[in-house]
């Protein structure tokens, strides 16, 4: 047999299939949204200015309606230019849509309408984020607004300043309530992020993200009267429009207009509140889903399948997901029944049910995620639940790492080959700096999206998945004895092949990387959802479960050592093996919760310690992964009474 040349290196080769999701992530989507985000403030530019063009279908400002023919052409251009996307084709027919519309001078509302639809169909499609991260500090935008802005748009925001004399156009004047309706938080965000050509606006990119964003809200609060935002406080704090605002993104991207169309104008008022107070929204996970549902459900009676499953599959991965954790430790069933009713729904939009059924399905998942909101209680959780939570958050999640570990160690223990052992160490030491550095990027860097997070795990858990097949494999041909004898005649004086380093190293990688995001993630929500009086109860949780894990360990090495060269090698390859195929079913589940993957439920309940989901794709691959243990063996099995023969 020819060995692999002397520069192979798979585990360089795993640590790059890994970290190329990551590097997608936080290279290649920024540029897109660049991208986007030009054509979304064209589009804004439209919705509003178009009236200031035409009327009665008859132009009033030739200058104006000129500029409104440009700007749609330049979005018809520009999305062509886009990445290759589904939906590209129907986003560049709506654009068309709209040019004729302008074209034939119709009235503003149904221009208005067109370009609103086109902007969220663009941000549906490339998955846009037009909504900070966290809270924008409006004390940091009055400062900044001071700095930059008061000079042309006056100290007020009258757009009367100083340096406004003479400029044409004259500055915004945020004063102007029937103009400012029509704006959102985010329009006026891309406007300093990119300025207006042709005018004194210019972008303002030097500043920082978080910086433009609280420039934004505090130019957006200028104009609106102190009565309004004290008039939604009170409706706020009564319980009003709570599901109009889940969290951020309705306040920042629909504007007064759209908000009054869609929830009423109390909910208008309740914004004017939380565009001045930002900071009062906390993370709601099931809030969050169910009013990601509720988009869901009305974009899929419009016929925009795109813009359902988006809202379907961020209802999941960014909001239902979060509570998971919690709500498993009150009760199990409720949690796995809404799971498997959210990637049903998803998969009932792919399949084009009727909207009668659809709705039906979203009301009684949405009845579901009342329930669940019901048990975990509106207020911060006790702290027995937040230690169950953190405790088997940490078991569940670390678990199998541990098990991988462990049996990796106990080889090299147990075999005396103890120049392995550093491989071993700098595997999981590796992934523990790289889940960290994974989780500096995307809170400080980069947004990491539920999507691209379970993206992350499914191909990182197919990779384990392979590897641990072949170390399996590589482990029982050493469970006969004259192979083992062979090979000890072979390795000594010697260390153990470097293929073999490597893929040890790599299995010790993979096992941990898989799991440092995903349990980042959970204690983030929990550590909210426990509040001040119960995080020293996550903290313990963490130790107790720290102690526990490492107790298993520590035991699987005491014990294994004792066994029988040949017992313990079978032992450990059937271990090694078991866990591929649990890798095998967590991959493909990962993948079909981001959406990667196509989904075909099986009857039955889902077994995730096992990694057992009730999915025909998931059980596919345990069974094809299942044929390759089966292989291994008859390979082996083969390869050792060659060698009895040859012996004889």
């Amino acid at each position: 047999m020819r060995s692999r040349p002397t520069h192979w290196n798979p585990i360089r080769s795993v640590a790059a299939a890994v970290f190329a999701v990551l590097l997608f992530a936080a290279a290649a989507t920024p540029a897109v949204a660049q991208d986007a985000q030009t054509i979304l403030h064209l589009l804004d530019y439209i919705g509003v200015d178009y009236e200031g063009a035409v009327a009665a279908g008859k132009v009033k400002s030739a200058d104006e309606y000129k500029e409104m023919v440009e700007f749609t052409a330049q979005v018809a251009m520009r999305i062509t230019e886009l990445p290759a996307n589904p939906e590209k084709g129907a986003l560049s027919g709506q654009a068309a849509a709209l040019a004729r519309l302008v074209g034939d001078k119709a009235a503003p509302q149904a221009v208005a309408d067109a370009s609103s639809k086109l902007r969220w169909a663009i941000v549906a499609a490339y998955k846009v984020r037009i909504a900070p991260r966290s809270a924008p500090d409006l004390a940091r935008g009055k400062s900044l607004y001071a700095r930059t802005c008061a000079a042309c748009h006056g100290a007020e925001g009258r757009g009367d300043g100083p340096a406004a004399k003479g400029l044409d156009p004259a500055p915004a004047n945020f004063h102007d309530a029937e103009r400012m309706a029509k704006r959102s938080v985010y329009g006026l965000y891309s406007t300093i992020t990119l300025g207006v050509a042709g005018t004194s606006m210019t972008p303002f990119q030097q500043l920082s993200e978080d910086d433009r964003w609280a420039l934004a809200f505090y130019a957006a609060n200028l104009g609106v009267e102190a009565k309004r935002i004290r008039e939604g406080e009170r409706r706020w704090e009564a319980g009003e429009a709570r599901r109009a605002f889940p969290d951020l993104a309705n306040v920042a991207t629909l504007s007064t207009a759209e908000i009054t169309a869609r929830y009423g104008e109390a909910a208008a008022r309740v914004q004017d509140y939380l565009r001045a107070h930002p900071d009062v929204l906390k993370p709601a996970p099931l809030a969050y889903a169910r009013a990601k549902l509720a988009e869901a459900r009305d974009a899929n009676r419009r016929g925009e399948v795109a813009a359902a499953r988006d809202a379907a599959v961020k209802g999941y991965l960014e909001g239902y997901e979060l509570a998971e954790a919690p709500l498993a430790n009150v009760d199990q069933e409720l949690m796995r029944s809404i799971e498997r009713e959210m990637l049903e729904l998803r998969a009932a939009i792919e399949r084009g049910e009727t909207a009668g059924a659809f709705d039906q399905r979203v009301a009684r998942v949405d009845r579901m995620l009342a329930a669940a909101e019901e048990k975990l209680g509106a207020g911060e959780m006790s702290a027995a639940t937040a230690f169950t939570a953190s405790l088997l958050i940490l078991l569940r999640e670390g678990l199998e790492a541990i098990l991988v570990l462990a049996a990796v160690i106990a080889f090299v223990v147990k075999t005396g080959r103890r120049d392995a052992l550093p491989w071993v160490h700098a595997g999981w030491i590796g992934a523990l700096a790289l889940g960290f550095v994974t989780w500096v990027v995307a809170t400080y860097a980069v947004e990491v999206s539920g999507a691209n997070r379970e993206l992350t795990e499914g191909v990182t858990a197919l990779i384990a998945a392979g590897m641990l097949l072949y170390v399996g494999w590589w482990l029982h041909k050493k469970s006969y004895a004259q192979a083992w004898s062979r090979f000890l005649r072979q390795q000594v004086g010697q260390a153990l092949e470097k293929r073999t380093l490597w893929a040890m190293a790599g299995v010790s990688f993979l096992a941990v990387y898989r799991e440092m995001f995903e349990i980042v993630l959970f204690y983030q929500a929990l550590w909210v959802q426990a509040g001040e009086s119960a995080r020293h109860a996550v903290i313990a949780g963490v130790l107790v479960a720290a102690l526990g894990l490492a107790g298993i360990g520590l035991a699987i090495l005491r014990y294994s050592v004792r066994l029988p060269i040949g017992p313990f090698f079978g032992a450990t390859s059937a271990l090694l093996a078991l866990l591929a195929v649990v890798f095998a079913g967590h991959g493909v589940a990962a993948l079909q919760e981001a959406g990667v993957l196509g989904v075909t439920h099986l009857g039955f309940h889902a077994v995730p310690l096992l990694g057992i989901y009730p999915t025909g794709e998931a059980i596919g691959a345990q069974i094809l992964a299942l044929v390759l243990v089966g292989l291994g063996i008859w390979s082996a099995r083969r390869e050792a009474a060659h060698s009895q023969r040859v012996s004889a």
